[in-house]
């Protein structure tokens, strides 16, 4: 098991110093699943949700999210996005979300992509649960990732 990057010699939290990293371009792609009854993917499908559609707005909501995760993860380095896109598609089981960040930076942007899918599923949420208490989160998980020291990822 590699050593955690995130302490110093005296075992007291730090964030990684990447200043003398390459500059490449790097790339990772997220997924998550909002799973949700038959009765609550119809009032999606039909477009009758109370809160409107709630697709369009977990796309950008998970946007803004890629470009704030510095924010949210003390830790997580604050670095310049080349593109930030999430997808969020109706399906059988209730909602799939996709986000796909890249940059061309010192650092990866693994986090990035599951906060953007972790704020659009978040999104869903809020505004389907007026609809279904019940509603759950799953499957958040980095699919890809290209670029940097520890090179490429690709989920089986």
């Amino acid at each position: 098991m590699n050593k955690l990057s995130h302490f110093d010699e005296q075992g007291k939290i730090k964030m990684v110093d990447v200043s003398e990293k390459e500059t490449t371009k790097r790339r990772a792609v997220a997924s998550g699943k909002v799973l949700m009854n038959i009765a609550t993917i119809e009032t999606l499908k039909t477009q009758t949700n109370p809160k409107g559609s709630p697709l369009e707005i977990a796309r950008i909501a998970g946007i803004m999210a890629a470009k704030r995760t510095s924010e949210l993860i003390p830790l997580c380095h604050q670095i310049n996005l080349s593109k930030a896109n999430v997808s969020a598609e109706l399906t059988d089981f209730g909602v799939y979300i996709e986000a796909e960040v890249i940059t061309n930076s010192q650092t990866g942007v693994e986090m990035e992509a599951l906060t953007a899918v972790s704020i659009a599923a978040l999104t869903i949420y809020d505004m389907c649960k007026a609809v279904q208490k019940d509603i759950v989160i799953s499957e958040i998980r980095l699919e890809t990732k290209e670029g940097g020291k520890s090179g490429d990822f690709s989920r089986e």
